[in-house]
């Protein structure tokens, strides 16, 4: 019974983690965002996969949606190690408190959690590692230029880090939050084979 257990968890957990790998190619621009930046939903498979199998499963899902999707990728890596950085930043503090607290209020808690985490590090992420390399390929004040176009108040990368990037995948993780909340009940026995 164990093993089958064990088996059935590495299934659904590559089952989710091709989910997220196709989910993470049907990226989209967003309004009120530099054309740069883009909104997926790859991180809502890796979110179902840390509430049904734990932490370990959820960063697992990141991992694998990343390493195929650097194969195609423009950025030269740069921005598939951050989704993973970010993604784990969600997944595994939201994991870990529902594995605590295993109820629709615990798991509310988790993913608010996990998304202003989530939100925090992509200020470190992008102003650390990711805009560092873009400038190798956009001058920094073109970069700027884009967030100003939009908000000519925006002086500093710092700027456009907190007013544009942070609330923007605070949102971004909200909205997994949200398409969670309604499917994970329902999938769930699927998922761990009760039906």
């Amino acid at each position: 019974m164990k093993n089958t257990n064990h088996i059935r968890k590495m299934t659904s957990t590559a089952m989710l983690s091709a989910v997220a790998t196709v989910l993470m190619f049907f990226s989209f621009n967003v309004p009120f965002m530099p054309s740069f930046i883009s909104m997926d939903l790859s991180e809502l498979p890796a979110l179902i996969a840390s509430f049904s199998f734990g932490p370990i499963a959820g960063m697992s899902v990141c991992l694998v949606k990343n390493l195929v999707n650097v194969f195609f990728t423009s950025t030269g890596g740069v921005g598939e190690i951050s989704n993973f950085i970010l993604g784990t930043s969600f997944v595994v503090p939201a994991g870990i408190i529902y594995q605590k607290i295993k109820t629709k209020k615990g798991a509310i808690i988790a993913s608010f959690v996990g998304a202003a985490t989530m939100a925090i590090l992509s200020i470190i992420s992008n102003y650390y590692l990711v805009y560092p390399v873009y400038t190798a390929f956009m001058p920094m004040e073109a970069i700027l230029g884009a967030y100003r176009a939009i908000n000519p108040n925006v002086e500093t990368l710092m700027d456009a880090l907190i007013w544009f990037n942070m609330p923007f995948t605070f949102i971004k993780g909200m909205i997994s939050v949200g398409i969670t909340m309604l499917i994970y009940k329902p999938l769930e026995p699927v998922l761990k084979g009760k039906r």
